[in-house]
């Protein structure tokens, strides 16, 4: 297992299991097949109904809760100072854990800055009490970060974001690189891709198919080795036992600097994600623990 160190010291293992849209009865065993399969790190949030279950997961995995690097996420209905420190004990309560490893907002709210900023600053709180081993934020463009680090004083450990071949997001990651944010991808492999009515899909795509061809690796595991090569972690998703440990079988090769070249200029801008979301009209209120 590889990992990288962010910028508070705390080493987060290179790859991940996400359990973003993954049904409540199915995440334990999502997450004891990942962790008997090697995983040590898994990313949930408030948001996806299934904390409890990620604590249950990782509970009858067999495997220590000091190895398991835990994170998650504050949904934009718990932001502001007091009601994201309210947050925590929501989501620890539901891990079961008295510390979260990292913790990070789940979006930027642009209609309502000032409770993000409240948010973050609860986050700084939580930091320096102990309850988290590290703080961050998801989903932040350019000019979010740039306002959040004019406005408070722990740079962020990670910005988590969509990123795969057909969708970069590089102005945002030279940010991070400059400000000593590790960038955290979601929807590593492109499944978002797949959503699209267009038959084009990042697991079709003929570069990546051919690099797995000469490495003998899947398309997806080619695609989660050029993420870390390049130096961002991964959560890619499932809940097949099978694809979960196909995911985890990336860290036995190395892409040339010439194959990372080419599925670099596999960019074309493509995502689902709107520009601008009515964070409201999803209508998410998180329960207490």
């Amino acid at each position: 297992m590889e990992s990288f160190t962010l910028n508070n010291g705390v080493v987060i293992p290179a790859l991940g299991l996400g359990v973003f849209q993954t049904p409540p009865d199915e995440t334990i065993a999502a997450v004891t097949s990942a962790l008997q399969a090697g995983y040590r790190h898994i990313d949930t949030a408030a948001a996806y109904a299934n904390e409890r279950e990620v604590g249950t997961g990782i509970a009858a995995s067999g495997v220590d809760r000091d190895e398991v690097f835990i994170e998650t996420k504050v949904w934009i209905s718990d932001y502001g100072y007091d009601e994201t420190l309210h947050s925590f004990d929501k989501s620890a309560g539901k891990l079961g854990v008295d510390q979260i490893d990292l913790l990070i907002l789940h979006q930027a709210l642009p209609g309502a800055f000032d409770k993000t900023i409240g948010a973050y600053k609860a986050l700084e709180k939580l930091l320096a009490d102990g309850k988290v081993r590290a703080i961050g934020v998801s989903n932040f463009m350019v000019e979010h970060l740039a306002t959040l680090l004019a406005q408070t004083n722990v740079v962020p450990a990670v910005n988590q974001i969509e990123a795969h071949p057909y969708f970069q997001q590089r102005d945002v990651e030279a940010f991070g690189v400059e400000h000593g944010i590790l960038t955290q991808a979601w929807s590593p492999i492109g499944g978002i891709t797949s959503y699209r009515e267009s038959a084009k899909r990042s697991f079709d795509e003929p570069v990546i198919l051919a690099l797995g061809e000469k490495y003998g690796k899947s398309a997806a595991q080619v695609m989660l080795r050029w993420h870390i090569q390049e130096g961002r972690q991964v959560i890619p998703k499932s809940v097949r036992p099978d694809r979960i440990a196909e995911n985890f079988d990336v860290f036995d090769f190395e892409l040339s600097a010439d194959e990372i070249s080419r599925i670099d200029a596999l960019e074309q801008g493509m995502t689902m994600v709107p520009d601008e979301l009515d964070f409201d009209a999803f209508g998410i209120e998180v329960p207490e623990a």
